[in-house]
Order: C-alpha cells, then sequence, then structure tokens
C-alpha cells in the first residue's frame, strides 16, 4: 500500500507532538543527549555580561518579558531563529518524511538550544523557535533544562 501525504499530514495535526525544544547551559556539563538540531546562541548578547542590565536582569531568565526583548534584539538573533526554525519545518515536511521514513509513523525533530548557563539566551531562543513553529501549525513542546540551576561564574 502506497503513502500518500495526506496520510503522512493526518499524523501531523496541531494534538501531535512534532518538534521538543530544549534548552540547556554548556557549563553544566549535562547536554542532552540524541540527534537534533543544535542552534547555538552564545554568540549573542548576555544578560548577566551586561554592566547597563546586569543588576536587573541577573537573577531572571529569559522567559521573562524584558529579558527575551534584550536578547532577540541582539543583532542576528531574529535571523538565528527564523533559520533554524525554518529547518526544522523543512525536516517535518511530507516529502521530506515519505524520503527519510517511507511509511507512516511518528517523527519529531528535535531542537537542543545552548547558551553558557541555560537561564537566558538558551532559553529565550527556545520560546521563540516555539513561537515561530507553532504560528506554522507545527506541535512543539519547549523545556528548560538548566533554568532552575544556580548562576555560573563567568
Amino acid at each position: 500500500m502506497e503513502t500518500t501525504p495526506q496520510d503522512l499530514s493526518s499524523l501531523y495535526d496541531d494534538r501531535h507532538v512534532q518538534s521538543v525544544i530544549t534548552s540547556y547551559g554548556d557549563g553544566h556539563h549535562d547536554a542532552p543527549r540524541g540527534t537534533a538540531l543544535l542552534v547555538d546562541t552564545r554568540v549573542l548578547r548576555n544578560p548577566p555580561e551586561d554592566p547597563e542590565v546586569r543588576e536587573r536582569m541577573l537573577h531572571k531568565t529569559g522567559l521573562d518579558p524584558e529579558v527575551r526583548q534584550y536578547v532577540m534584539a541582539t543583532p542576528g538573533a531574529k535571523e538565528l531563529v527564523e533559520q533554524n526554525a525554518e529547518k526544522a519545518r523543512i525536516l517535518l515536511e511530507t516529502d521530506t518524511l515519505r524520503r527519510w521514513v517511507g511509511s507512516p509513523q511518528r517523527y519529531r525533530v528535535d531542537i537542543h538550544v545552548v547558551c553558557g548557563g541555560g537561564r537566558h539566551r538558551s532559553v529565550a531562543v527556545a520560546e521563540e523557535i516555539g513561537a515561530w513553529l507553532r504560528a506554522a501549525g507545527i506541535g512543539c513542546e519547549v523545556e528548560h533544562r538548566h533554568i532552575g540551576r544556580p548562576i555560573l561564574p563567568h
């Protein structure tokens, strides 16, 4: 029996998780395992390293709107989010799935988003990628592996 695009697309509606996005901090030395798209946010501005916002943002996380806005205002941040969300979308397209799996089955694309401590940049970018994917009709979950860990020294 041949698999049609409709067969595959019915597996992937908003009720099914197609992507799991995990933020983490490289400084904790327990990165998530498995095959995933890797998004390195260490090139973006880090609130704890900026003397102008350090005191105000140090104990907040990338879930805080002020921190998220600060990180996303870094030149190249929006492009980083869009490029990686688009990669995940392309990998989840029906034609790509048929080539890779050959038959209808559950398939997901994991995305690992890294920064130094896992509290600010990786969290903000993971949330932005999740928002982008949901807006594209892709079911996803976002988890933050190190958001509650202690702040790492420089």
